[in-house]
C-alpha cells in the first residue's frame, strides 16, 4: 500500500507540475484538464507495462536465486526451508 501510495503521489504531483501553470483560478482551464488527463494515462499505461514485466522476471529470478544458494526451490518459489513454520504446534 505505501508503495501504491508513493507512485500514486509521485505521478501526481509530477503531472500537476507539468501541466498547471496557473493558480490565479479555482478551477482547471479545458487545456490543464486534458493536459493532466493524457499525463495520467500515459504514466498508468507505462506503470502497468514496467508491473507486467516485473511478474514475468520473478519467477525466473527466485529459482536463479535459489540455485545460488543449492537449496530446492518450494510452491512459492522461495528456497524450502527444512524448519517447520511459526505457527500454533499441529496435533
Amino acid at each position: 500500500l505505501r508503495d501504491f501510495l508513493l507512485v500514486y503521489n509521485r505521478m501526481t504531483e509530477l503531472c500537476f507540475r507539468h501541466c498547471v501553470c496557473n493558480l490565479n483560478y479555482r478551477l482547471l482551464t479545458g487545456r490543464e484538464e486534458s493536459c493532466l488527463d493524457s499525463c495520467a494515462a500515459r504514466l498508468v499505461r507505462a506503470n502497468h507495462r514496467l508491473m507486467g514485466a516485473y511478474v514475468g522476471l520473478v519467477p525466473a529470478m527466485l529459482q536463479r536465486r535459489a540455485a545460488e544458494y543449492g537449496a530446492p526451490a518450494g510452491p512459492s518459489g522461495l528456497p524450502a526451508s527444512s524448519e517447520p513454520a511459526p505457527g500454533p504446534a499441529q496435533p
